[in-house]
């Protein structure tokens, strides 16, 4: 017959085996069903409000490792042209910099949009207009994107956008908003 100190031993080595059993178990399940679960720590998600047609869009426009094309879709109607209503697509690479901009900068609140994408009509209007609007300007391109955000200075806008060095950053302090593309880096206006 065991002494006291075997049955002991016995049953707390019975017991850790029947944890590790439950917790192998509970790995295997586990691992299974996270594979599962696409992590939001991937996903990409934008807010936006177009100031010109009052719309407004929330949107995930890249989830598991691709870009989501109705997403995109959406995204390209919402910042088209307001002059004449063309909708030209917009660079993926700018909606991505554009979401670690609004990551930097820890807000939840929409991108207030004054200029997407711009037909090569309008842009010619404009450029005729003022010497402020480039002629091969990358809005045409939907590269390029002319924001404001509530609740963050405009130059603190510009200082986070020009930070991330993810193309050209221009400060528009007069019309009070950022320009932001994905050419090369550069930056204007203080």
């Amino acid at each position: 017959m065991p002494n006291k100190h075997q049955r002991s031993h016995h049953q707390s080595r019975r017991s850790f085996l029947r944890q590790m059993g439950c917790l192998t178990a509970g790995l295997a399940v586990s691992s299974t069903a996270l594979g599962n679960i696409q992590t939001p720590l991937f996903d990409k998600t934008l807010m936006f409000q177009n100031l010109h047609t009052g719309e407004a869009l929330k949107t995930t426009f890249y989830t598991g490792g691709d870009y989501v094309s109705e997403s995109l879709d959406n995204i390209n109607y919402l910042l088209r042209d307001h002059r004449n209503n063309q909708v030209g697509s917009m660079d993926p690479q700018l909606l991505t910099l554009l979401h670690d901009l609004k990551n930097m900068l820890g807000t939840a609140d929409p991108f207030h949009v004054i200029s997407g994408y711009r037909s090569a009509e309008t842009n010619a209007m404009l450029s005729q207009r003022s010497n402020k609007v480039a002629k091969k300007s990358l809005h045409m391109q939907g590269k390029a994107i002319d924001i404001r955000l509530p609740g963050v200075d405009t130059k603190h806008l510009h200082h986070a956008a020009l930070a991330l060095q993810g193309g050209g950053v221009g400060l528009y302090t007069r019309s009070d908003f950022v320009h932001l593309d994905v050419g090369r880096v550069r930056q204007w206006g203080k």
